[in-house]
């Protein structure tokens, strides 16, 4: 479904960084004018991979390379034990979040299941309610608890308008006997951004002691997140889709949340949630990511509060994103914008930018979804395409009425210059070269 956009058009088109920032924050990437084995590309695909800070691969080499045991007495464990403390105050800093407990596992999308079942397992209630646009690993763990406790799974329905889900129809699902609210902060389709505050204000309106979880895999690299406006009972990011390193999932749990019956060692304290040895890179990393934020945010002069700086970072990061989408939406005196481009549909086309990721997409007339992005790939861009028959969006594009499409996500590291070369190689698609 393709929206026409108002005469009002975009009134926030956002804010590009300064050129010379753009250049700093770019060299500060791996691969992103380039691949692995230095052939000429753009990585429009950052909603399936991400691409990775330099510093965050450096901390993994120099971390993971020391044999000691951060359980142990030594000089060498001690420096290790404090890696995890900064790391977990750091995942604490990005959320903003306060008390609760940092669960560090190999995949989000595993902790997301494991605190589901802690909450579904544990907290009286007949119903669990969620949305179709959720991630698999949100919706799968929430639909599997559901039928294997006799409760019943609440879906709320997509906007096809906005590509979301409207607050109203997540609420009119909660009553006093649900047993948890299972929520994405933002969609890996369309990039629409789900209203979290309104959601769990409202939600907790029907029911004031209801359990939230959030998927913030998607949404985190694109904007700020505040336990402190959005109270949540468990929350997950993948540092990997932030600029990180795969093999490495981070989860927060409230107080009440963290001391449910879960599995852990009969002689960890009741809110211990990690198996096994801990991994000490990973709390690097999220430290390096952490500190890459602050480093924007400090761009503009002023203030040493860390979480303020990470705000203003983000905040930066977000305006810049806008900037690019607006770009793409409508492009230049250079190349004309996606919107503009003869055999271009943007699909799920909502004109208010403020309420969307950077996350686009398209359809290329006359070419079936993969063949359009094996054409990107010859000429040396990289996007993919989300079909119903994939596990991971059928669901999610059948309830937007949608067969598939190209999804197009570049990052903030990237440039105006990298966005309208992308719509010269979609144009030059569109041509018929093909």
């Amino acid at each position: 479904m393709q929206h026409q956009p108002t005469t009002t058009a975009v009134a926030d088109r956002g804010e590009a960084f300064p050129a010379d920032l753009s250049r700093q924050i770019k060299a500060r990437f791996h691969h992103v004018d380039h691949d692995f084995m230095g052939r000429e590309r753009l990585f429009f695909e950052n909603a399936g991979g991400s691409l990775r800070l330099k510093a965050a691969l450096e901390a993994v080499a120099k971390v993971d390379a020391v044999p000691d045991s951060a359980e142990r007495i030594h000089e060498v464990a001690a420096w290790l034990k404090q890696v995890q403390a900064r790391g977990t105050d750091d995942v604490r800093l990005l959320l903003n979040a306060s008390g609760g407990t940092v669960h560090a596992s190999l995949t989000a999308s595993g902790a997301m299941f494991d605190m589901v079942r802690a909450v579904a397992e544990n907290v009286p209630g007949d119903n669990i309610v969620t949305t179709v646009l959720e991630h698999p690993s949100s919706y799968d763990a929430a639909a599997h608890y559901a039928q294997q406790l006799g409760k019943e799974l609440r879906v709320a329905p997509s906007n096809r308008v906005t590509g979301g889900i409207d607050v109203e129809e997540i609420v009119r699902l909660v009553d006093e006997r649900t047993c948890v609210l299972v929520v994405i902060y933002a969609s890996n389709i369309s990039g629409a951004k789900l209203d979290l505050e309104q959601i769990v204000r409202r939600a907790r309106e029907v029911k004031p002691d209801l359990y939230v979880i959030v998927d913030a895999v998607q949404h985190a690299p694109h904007g700020l997140i505040d336990l402190q406006k959005t109270p949540v009972d468990g929350i997950n990011i993948a540092p990997y889709k932030f600029f990180g390193c795969r093999g490495s999932g981070f989860s927060w749990l409230s107080d009440r949340a963290a001391v449910l019956p879960h599995h852990r060692l009969a002689g960890k304290r009741p809110d211990f949630w990690d198996l096994g040895s801990a991994a000490p890179w990973q709390f690097a990393v999220m430290t390096e990511i952490v500190d890459y934020v602050c480093w924007i945010g400090g761009q503009a002069g002023g203030g040493r509060d860390r979480r303020a700086l990470f705000a203003r970072g983000m905040e930066r990061i977000g305006l810049h994103e806008r900037a690019l989408l607006a770009r793409l939406l409508e492009g230049s005196g250079r190349v004309p914008g996606l919107r503009h481009i003869p055999g271009v549909t943007v699909l799920l086309d909502h004109d208010d930018l403020s309420r969307r990721d950077l996350i686009l997409a398209i359809a290329l007339e006359g070419l079936e979804h993969a063949q359009a992005v094996r054409e990107y790939e010859k000429r040396g861009v990289i996007v993919y395409e989300r079909v119903a028959s994939s596990l991971y969006s059928g669901r999610m594009l059948n309830s937007l009425g949608l067969e598939g499409a190209v999804r197009v996500s570049p990052l903030h590291c990237h440039t105006f210059d990298d966005v309208d070369r992308f719509l010269e190689v979609t144009r030059d698609i569109c041509a018929g070269s093909w």
